[in-house]
């Protein structure tokens, strides 16, 4: 009872600190899951990938009934990351759990500086730079396709699959800034269609991991359904919260968490 009560609280944590930021929340799950349950990197990540799933999920269908989602950007890049995600998958299981650990650690630090500089940039008023090789025809709401389009697309979304697969985590913060600087997307399409992308490729990572038979369902459903009730929570509180604090906030519980599980690795 008190292992049920500890995921779900963990759970809820991961799903608001996704629903306040709108991104990032999911790359906690891991870390939050080792410190706490004392699982491996290999271990937490099947699990981290059905809490992106559902919480997700939910952010993918919203998009899709407000328009804003460009589902065939979406499908192109989650069908280019399932062709690596179940790699990385399997080279989680090969791998000793200290170099996931320093990957997973660079990813974090990673993460936090570029969230610290888009908050920089939005309480300055500076505008991200958006543009080719994907251009929105402005008539009809769509992008217009062309080879280098598809080309920039294609390789984030294997990059993101691949990392999804091997440290259990979305890959949004890969997939948000590819869109940002492939595309003119509107910042609101760019979020929607990267949910989208985290839907189906934190799915097909779940499919994986299930029939590789390293998916602890006992520890991922409570912690999978209470990170999407937090999502919810999350939602509903973010608008009355200034948004780049938000973000500098997570930037220093990222780096925090980066430098614990570092401290943690020699133990």
């Amino acid at each position: 009872m008190e292992g049920l009560l500890i995921e779900g609280v963990l759970g809820a944590g991961v799903g608001l600190v996704l629903g306040l930021t709108g991104a990032g929340g999911a790359i906690l799950s891991v870390p939050l899951l080792s410190f706490f349950l004392d699982l491996t990197v290999a271990q937490a990540a099947p699990i981290g990938l059905l809490a992106v799933f559902l919480s997700a999920g939910v952010g993918a269908v919203l998009g899709l009934r407000a328009q804003i989602l460009r589902y065939k950007a979406a499908l192109l890049i989650a069908v280019s990351g399932l062709i690596l995600s179940p790699i990385g998958i399997w080279l989680a299981q090969q791998l000793p759990n200290w170099p996931l650990v320093i990957i997973f650690v660079l990813i974090l630090l990673w993460v936090a500086r570029n969230m610290w500089q888009q908050a920089q940039k939005e309480i300055l008023g500076i505008e991200p730079a958006l543009g080719p090789p994907c251009q929105l025809d402005q008539d009809i709401g769509k992008l217009i396709w062309t080879l280098p389009c598809a080309r920039a697309l294609s390789l984030s979304g294997m990059c993101a699959g691949f990392f999804s697969g091997l440290l259990g985590v979305g890959g949004g913060f890969i997939i948000v800034p590819a869109l940002n600087r492939y595309t003119d997307l509107p910042m609101k399409s760019i979020v929607a269609t990267s949910l989208g992308v985290l839907t189906l490729v934190s799915g097909g990572g779940v499919l994986f991991s299930n029939i590789y038979g390293v998916m602890d369902w006992a520890i991922a459903m409570p912690f999978a359904l209470a990170s999407m009730m937090g999502l919810l929570i999350g939602r509903q509180i973010a608008w009355r919260l200034p948004a780049p604090q938000l973000k500098k906030a997570f930037a220093i519980l990222a780096t925090g968490i980066a430098l614990l599980m570092l401290s943690r690795l020699g133990q």
